[in-house]
């Protein structure tokens, strides 16, 4: 029995529902990345950072390749990062009463 498309989608968005996953997303918007440098720049353990990819390729968002010793990861389709430029449209529509973070997403032109 197929799931219900509107169950589907709201696993989708359980899947993004995570600091540490939309940052990994936002990061491999400029091509694919090996582990080493996402660490690097996201601020959590490896094992977390393990178990965040882990998600995020069981729900198909980022493919994992080799790179000779690199375990490089990628967004699996660009609409990945389209979903991310909707979401900074759709924060900079409702949070006209919140103006740091108003003005943190006018002056960075991507998420942080």
């Amino acid at each position: 029995m197929s799931v219900p498309l509107y169950q589907a989608k709201a696993e989708l968005f359980r899947t993004l529902g995570h600091p540490v996953r939309i940052r990994v997303l936002e990061l491999l918007q400029d091509g694919p990345k090996p582990v080493r440098d996402l660490l690097a720049t996201i601020d959590v353990e490896a094992s977390n950072l393990s178990q965040q990819l882990a998600v995020l390729r069981r729900a198909g968002l980022v493919t994992s390749y080799r790179d000779g010793p690199l375990v490089m990861y990628a967004l699996s389709t660009p609409d990945v990062a389209d979903l991310l430029a909707a979401g900074r449209r759709i924060l900079g529509a409702v949070l006209t009463d919140r103006d740091g973070l108003l003005d943190e997403l006018r002056a960075d032109g991507r998420d942080r």
